[in-house]
């Protein structure tokens, strides 16, 4: 039983859910900021998130076994179907399972954002699966940046804050181009570590047609940019004084941890860069709670 929930949970990739987690959380604090904070949509919101986010992992997992893209004893973390410990047909019934539940907790939202909602989340879901299968699969075709950007940044921080305070913001706006930067890095280090196989595989991801070099300063200069992107907070904090100075540490926090994990990036191959994927992921974590945080306190 032990065995096949750790099977499973690999599967579910644990460690890159604070991609789908930042977004929601981030808006989250600026909503509470805002004084316009509701406890049942923001938990919907990031259940949602999380389920969309599993379902779209186990997607991937399903489809490129099922395209020959994974083979047994790859240099990324096991995968179930792959090593025969998750029947194909199971690892299928599952996303799609997921899928429905992450739909019936998107019609939830329905009575707080309006009807427009539910074509949103159908694209959603569609672009769950589009990621890996369907004629023209994005991930294949080196647009899964764009679409990690888009449903990992743009959307959950702008709807989740939407759906609480019923308008967009400008600054919501600018917090959602930063996050979906820093969830980019996340699929970076993904694509840096699986380079070879992917190309062998024939999956043209931006690193297979760009190279490692390239990728690993598009790491580095993401952290950077989504700091920059929010120039315009760092000035209300710093000249308009709506936040204490001292927050300005986390940005520098962010961008120290940033860096370190960016040069672990360029000494590292193989396996050995499985855990940066992790810490990619935890370093946006964190950015994004410490300042949820501040915003919770300051509001």
């Amino acid at each position: 039983m032990k065995k096949q929930l750790k099977i499973w949970l690999e599967c579910f990739r644990l460690r890159t859910l604070p991609v789908s987690m930042s977004g929601v959380i981030i808006a989250i604090g600026l909503a509470k900021w805002h004084h316009q904070f509701q406890w049942l949509p923001a938990l919907l919101c990031l259940t949602f998130a999380l389920l969309a986010q599993i379902a779209s992992n186990t997607a991937n997992e399903y489809f490129d076994f099922k395209k020959g893209t994974d083979k047994p004893g790859r240099v990324g973390p096991r995968r179930g179907v792959t090593e025969g410990d998750i029947r194909p047909e199971t690892l299928r019934n599952v996303t799609f399972g997921l899928l429905a539940l992450a739909g019936v907790v998107g019609c939830c939202l329905i009575p707080y954002g309006g009807w427009w909602l539910l074509p949103v989340g159908i694209v959603i879901a569609l672009t769950a699966l589009a990621y890996s299968t369907g004629p023209y699969p994005l991930s294949y075709h080196g647009l899964g940046e764009l679409t990690v950007f888009i449903f990992f940044g743009l959307v959950p921080v702008n709807l989740t804050y939407y759906v609480m305070a019923l308008r967009f913001d400008p600054l919501v706006l600018l917090f959602s181009i930063a996050i979906g930067l820093l969830g980019v890095n996340v699929l970076l280090v993904n694509n840096y570590r699986d380079v070879e196989d992917d190309r062998e595989a024939g999956k043209k991801t931006q690193t297979v047609m760009r190279g490692r070099p390239v990728t690993a300063f598009a790491y580095l200069l993401n952290g950077y940019l989504g700091m920059a992107i929010l120039a315009v907070f760092w000035f209300m904090i710093g000249y308009m004084r709506l936040l204490p100075m001292w927050t300005l540490v986390i940005p520098v926090l962010y961008l120290v941890m940033h860096t370190a994990t960016w040069y672990k990036l360029r000494h590292r191959d193989g396996a050995a860069l499985n855990p940066l994927l992790g810490a990619t992921a935890r370093n946006m974590l964190i950015f994004t709670l410490l300042f949820t945080i501040v915003f919770i306190i300051y509001s």
